[in-house]
């Protein structure tokens, strides 16, 4: 499960370097991420834009993520490519998450928000 992570503007950024998510690597995924993000950010923006692919088990996995972190941290996403955006959208995920564009669109909602 390859990961890049970088701290940007006070929110961490965590770039999912990946085709899929699926039941083949969600357990992975998920132990990762708690790797990732025990860095202390109050924002874990995940990048998902190379993602195209993301089932059941892989949106199970990025719902335990975000209830994982603690209660003030929270966890947006950004970059969800056509397929990935639909899962979300078919079963109302898209209403518990903050969903930018891209990474680049997160990052100024976040300086907009700071100031």
């Amino acid at each position: 499960m390859d990961l890049i992570a970088e701290a940007v503007g006070g929110a961490l950024i965590v770039r999912v370097d990946e085709e899929r998510i699926d039941a083949a690597i969600a357990m992975r995924f998920k132990d990762r991420m708690r790797e990732v993000t025990a860095q202390p950010a109050a924002r874990v923006v995940l990048d998902l834009s190379r993602v195209d692919f993301l089932d059941s088990s892989g949106l199970g996995a990025v719902v335990a993520v975000m209830k994982s972190l603690a209660p003030n941290r929270r966890l947006e996403l950004a970059g969800l490519t056509p397929n990935v955006a639909k899962v979300f959208q078919l079963t109302r995920m898209d209403t518990v998450f903050r969903i930018h564009a891209d990474v680049a669109a997160a990052t100024r909602e976040g300086l907009r928000n700071a100031g």
